[in-house]
Order: structure tokens, then sequence, then C-alpha cells
């Protein structure tokens, strides 16, 4: 056999190998999809088994009111989860009433030290603004725990155009670790854009850690003028206790109140013998109201 004759043979030799392998990935590409779906199937089903949904989850989200005055938002920052929500905004009005219970404890995170100064302080009725984070709890991080929470109250007090000083935060998750909030920072424009009423479902799942379904509930009560609706979200799951732990609870009413007597029913309600008193990471910021409500409320016109 010449070279020539050689190096023919062998370029046709190529160009069948190429196109056997060619047959083969097109015959074997609907095996390997079908593989595929089937891996991300067991895969998914894993993941569901080893973390099973409470038998105590209601069949879906309840349906929970419109409050007039406040919107919700939330997004994907990747705190310390992916490819699900870990950051919600809240927008109040302004006029806003606001009032808090929060925990006793001496190791209080940054967020929740910023919280109890804030609320403290007198005559606020510029809107408001609270932004909650998973993944985090901002916890035993000292100085830069609170460098971290002036750096995102400040990015939203901007954002929204209002003070700093109505700007709350809360952080819920792993403790001890510095809370990456330039990743939360960087998501507020996408956070304002999206804010609108009827989005506090996405809040709630926001908030969850190791919360199996999110939480949220609602009542109406006839008051002076009409009817006063209250819609609330919570999170917490394995660690509630000793006293509730590290739930965070967000009440919002139409109720029309003075913020000092929304404080009132606050503290109130908080030292009744069925409420367990605080002792970790409990915020629970209101808007105008706290229930259960007085015997006479007037409803915002």
């Amino acid at each position: 056999m010449t070279k020539t004759d050689w190096k023919a043979e062998a370029k046709a030799l190529k160009k069948k190998v190429r196109k056997l392998k060619d047959d083969l990935t097109a015959a074997a590409g609907p095996v390997v999809e079908a593989m595929g779906e089937a891996v991300s199937e067991a895969v998914a089903a894993a993941k569901k088994a080893l973390k099973p949904v409470s038998p105590l989850a209601p069949a879906s989200f309840p349906a929970l009111p419109r409050i007039r005055g406040v919107e919700f938002a939330a997004v994907e920052a990747g705190v310390r989860y992916q490819n699900r929500k870990d950051v919600m905004l809240v927008r109040l009005a302004p006029g806003t009433a606001m009032a808090g219970v929060f925990t006793r404890s001496t190791t209080r995170s940054a967020c929740v030290r910023d919280c109890q100064a804030k609320l403290a302080l007198k005559g606020g009725t510029a809107g408001a603004a609270i932004i909650v984070n998973s993944g985090n709890s901002n916890a035993f991080t000292g100085k830069i725990g609170e460098q971290a929470v002036a750096a995102v109250t400040g990015a939203v007090a901007e954002a929204l155009a209002i003070p700093p000083e109505r700007v709350f935060s809360s952080s819920t998750g792993v403790i001890g670790e510095p809370l990456p909030f330039d990743k939360i920072i960087a998501k507020v424009p996408d956070l304002v854009s999206a804010l609108r009423e009827d989005a506090i479902e996405m809040a709630a799942h926001a908030m969850m850690t190791t919360d199996t379904f999110p939480k949220g509930a609602a009542a109406t009560v006839q008051g002076d003028g009409g009817v006063i609706n209250i819609a609330g979200i919570a999170k917490g799951s394995g660690m509630i206790a000793p006293d509730m732990a590290t739930m965070l609870v967000y009440l919002f009413t139409d109720a029309k109140i003075a913020p000092a007597t929304c404080r009132n029913f606050c503290r109130a309600m908080w030292m009744t013998p069925s409420t367990p008193s605080p002792w970790t990471v409990i915020p629970l910021p209101l808007t105008r109201s706290f229930w259960p409500p007085p015997a006479s409320l007037t409803r915002l016109r």
C-alpha cells in the first residue's frame, strides 16, 4: 500500500468514526435527558424527605387582608440560602404608629438594640420601613454587627427618602458569623421597586429559617367608623423555647391609634399570664395597633 493510499484510507475511517459517534449521541440524547429528569426528581424527593412539612401546616397560606399604607417586597440576596427569597422589606406610610416588644437578654444582637433605641425616640411621624433577612442573625458579632445594621438601615433610608431613625431591621439565622450586609444593600433597589400591598406572603417566606412553612394570620374587628383589619406574619420553628426564643412576629392594622397607646398595648399583652416573657430576639414592630385591640377603635379613613 502506497503512502497516498494509506492516508486516504485513514481519512475515510476517521469519517466513519465521526458518523458513528454522531449517531450514538443522537440515539443516546433522549435517554440521557430522561435520566437527568429522573435524577432531578429523585434529588427533589430526597430533599423533601429530609425536610418534611410540619403536620400542623395549613393546606395553603391564609388570605390576609391588605392594610392600606403597608407595602411588602422580598428578593433573593444569597445571605446564606440559594435559590430562595431571604430578604424582605416593609414600607409604612407617613403617620404610622409603631411599637415593639423585645428580649431582656443581656446579649441582645445589634439589630435588637438599634430597634429599641429608635422606638424610644419621640415624635416620629415620617414614613417608616422594616427590613428583615434570614440566614444570618448578626448576633454575637460585636462592633461589626453594629456597623452592618447602620449600613443596611442607612441604605434603606436613602432609597426610600426617610430618616434613618425610622428604619428598623431584624436578622435571623446562624449566630456568631458577620452579616454579609453588602449582599443585602445590593438588593435594596430591587426591593424598593417591587413593593406592593399584596406581597405579604412573600415576606413571610423570606423570614423562614428552619421553618417548614410560612406563617400568617388575620382578624377583623368592628370599630368606630367601620371594620378594622389586622394581618400578621411570623417565623419560628424548632427554637421557640424557652420564652419564644428566635421567633419574629410582625402585626399590621389600619386602626387609628396613638403611638403611646400602641406601646401600652404591647406591654399589657406581653405581661398577661398566657404570654411567655421575652427572652431572646423577638422584635414585634407594629403599625398603628396591637392585637387584641381596645374595646373601641376608630378605623383610619
